[in-house]
C-alpha cells in the first residue's frame, strides 16, 4: 500500500501560527482541504484622485507617519472637519 501524498492541514491556537505556517508551506499541497469560499462583493465605494504639491504630500506623509495612520485615512479626515465645518 502506497503512502498518501494528500498531507492534513495541522490545526493552530492563532491565526498566526496559521500565516507563519503558510509562509514556509506551499498551499498548493493542502489545496484540496481548504473549504469552499462564497461571498458577495458589493464596490461601491469609488476612489478619487487629486494632485498635490509636492511639499504638502511629503509633510502629510510625515503626520500620517507619526499618527500611525495610512495617509489617506489623514487627508480625509482633515477633509471632513474642513467641510463640516464649511456647513
Amino acid at each position: 500500500m502506497t503512502e498518501s501524498k494528500l498531507r492534513s492541514i495541522p490545526h493552530f491556537a492563532s491565526l498566526d501560527e496559521l500565516v507563519e505556517f503558510f509562509e514556509t508551506h506551499d498551499l498548493g499541497e493542502y489545496w484540496e482541504q481548504m473549504p469552499e469560499a462564497h461571498f458577495e462583493v458589493d464596490i461601491k465605494r469609488r476612489t478619487h484622485l487629486f494632485a498635490l504639491d509636492e511639499e504638502i504630500a511629503d509633510k502629510l506623509t510625515e503626520i500620517a507617519l507619526s499618527k500611525q495612520v495610512p495617509s489617506a485615512v489623514l487627508i480625509n479626515s482633515w477633509l471632513r472637519e474642513k467641510l463640516l465645518a464649511q456647513a
